[in-house]
């Protein structure tokens, strides 16, 4: 009787790669608005109290994504996980809180330049959580690629300047933000790790409402001392920006894509901030880079292709 052939089940090999690929997509979205709050953070944040005004945003995104929750019709009994341990939304929420409220304690102390390179560290130390748990191991090859991304990002955030590398010199702003990346960076593999089959909506719902409660009761005297009557109108639009879009948004883009993508891969696309971050401001007048910084943004993108090309499904728990 003759041997019958293997068959390799190429539709499901083809449907990883699309979830990859949609994977990718939210991250490179992600990149594109959270580029905005370096530039409205470095406005805002000598305005407002952080904790306040963070306590402010996440409230408004927890009502907002409520509200996306009631239109399309997912408040529905017997969903997977409802009701169950709670205190995953509160290590979540309470992760991305003092992320961003050490982000805008930062941006007191130093400018968006310096907290973007700090910030440049995120990817390496997700792939690390990552490994710690959820057993993700990054290949060499991907390895490669988040070393040859991160150092075309200081590329770029020094301008190209060797000397200005070399004499790169670790503010209290940038040590208080580095603590908030490391928390940031174990948020994307937990979201996976502690995820019980919710939706991404309703998952991202739970995050939102644990930040809110939390950086709330961290920042209640603030909220009460602050005079939001006599802010200016750009501490409003920051808010509001921050809340849609750096806040509801990406918290909906990191987890679908944490997801569909191992941490490190997720992660890497901060790696375009600083470029993105360069682009803002020579649209806003403050100067175009010098051509001198071009072989960075090119190393950057040239990792992110070669993680685009070498993908799969996020590795098995």
């Amino acid at each position: 009787m003759a041997k019958q052939p293997v068959m390799l089940h190429p539709a499901r090999t083809s449907g990883d790669r699309r979830e990859a690929l949609r994977g990718h997509l939210a991250m490179l979205v992600f990149a594109l608005l959270i580029s905005g709050s370096f530039t409205f953070g470095g406005i805002i944040a000598p305005l407002v109290d952080p904790a306040a005004m963070n306590a402010v945003r996440f409230a408004i995104a927890t009502v907002l994504m409520a509200a996306v929750i009631t239109a399309t019709g997912r408040w529905r009994p017997g969903r997977p996980g409802r009701g169950q341990a709670l205190w995953r939304f509160a290590i979540l929420g309470g992760l991305l809180g003092a992320y961003f409220v050490l982000m805008f304690e930062a941006l007191r102390l130093t400018d968006p330049v310096s907290t973007s390179a700090v910030f440049t560290l995120t990817p390496l130390i997700s792939a690390g959580f990552g490994y710690l748990f959820l057993r993700q191991i990054s290949s060499p090859l991907v390895l490669t690629s988040l070393v040859l991304a991160g150092a075309g990002a200081i590329w770029v955030i020094f301008r190209g300047d060797i000397e200005a590398i070399v004499r790169f010199d670790v503010g209290p702003g940038e040590m208080l933000f580095f603590i908030g990346c490391v928390c940031h960076a174990a948020y994307t593999p937990l979201v996976p790790k502690l995820n019980r089959g919710e939706p991404v909506i309703l998952f991202t719902f739970g995050t939102l409402a644990g930040g809110t409660l939390l950086v709330g009761i961290y920042g209640w005297q603030a909220i009460f001392a602050t005079d939001w009557t006599g802010l200016p109108p750009v501490v409003y639009a920051g808010i509001f920006y921050l809340a849609v879009f750096t806040t509801a948004g990406t918290f909906f883009l990191v987890q679908f894509a944490a997801m569909r993508l191992p941490a490190g891969k997720a992660m890497a696309y901060v790696y375009l901030l600083p470029a993105l971050v360069m682009i803002q401001e020579g649209l806003l007048g403050h100067g175009w880079a010098a051509p001198r910084v071009l072989p960075g943004i090119a190393a950057t993108i040239v990792a992110l292709l070669i993680l685009l090309r070498k993908d799969g499904p996020v590795a098995e728990r």
